[in-house]
């Protein structure tokens, strides 16, 4: 992973996100407990990356348990905010195709620092490598007040309701 922000401090106005949730639900398909994006901050086509954030909240359906009294957000929920992110670039850019884009895979992750309640998880990603309809990577990197909490590389693959024999509109 690079040891510098994929993208600069300089360039984001959280004041001004690109796409707040109402977009970002246009995209990826989590609800409910399962969204782990609030905003986009920042887009780069040219480079294909893109800045977004999660604002972590005392109900977030983890903090109970994990630990109690002394709650951490969870490193898989953290990686799955940076899949998201990545997720909605590649849907709303249609990179790989197909109806959703899926979790792939995740390599070399390293927690450097904890999140808590009440923090905001900014989350960068640039996607590194790119087969249509079969695979994208990208690196990530979060942080919280500028300190660099993790870091690593997914992947997303396209996933089609018709591979996975999902109706196109579920119950509720």
């Amino acid at each position: 992973m690079p040891a510098d922000m994929l993208y600069s401090m300089d360039l984001l106005d959280f004041d001004k996100p690109v796409f707040e949730l109402d977009e970002i639900r246009k995209w990826n398909p989590q609800r409910d407990e399962m969204e782990q994006l609030t905003a986009v901050l920042y887009i780069d086509r040219e480079r294909n990356g893109l800045v977004g954030y999660k604002d972590i909240t005392h109900q977030e359906f983890w903090v109970r348990g994990h630990m109690p009294g002394f709650p951490l957000m969870p490193g898989v929920i953290m990686c799955e905010a940076a899949a998201q992110l990545a997720s909605f670039y590649s849907r709303k850019y249609d990179i790989l195709g197909g109806d959703f884009t899926g979790f792939g895979g995740v390599d070399h992750v390293r927690f450097r620092g904890p999140v808590y309640p009440g923090e905001r998880l900014l989350i960068m990603a640039r996607m590194t490598r790119c087969r249509r309809g079969k695979l994208a990577e990208f690196d990530f990197q979060g942080f919280v007040d500028q300190r660099l909490v993790y870091d690593g590389r997914l992947i997303g693959v396209p996933l089609s309701r018709e591979q996975m024999q999902i109706p196109v509109n579920p119950p509720a």
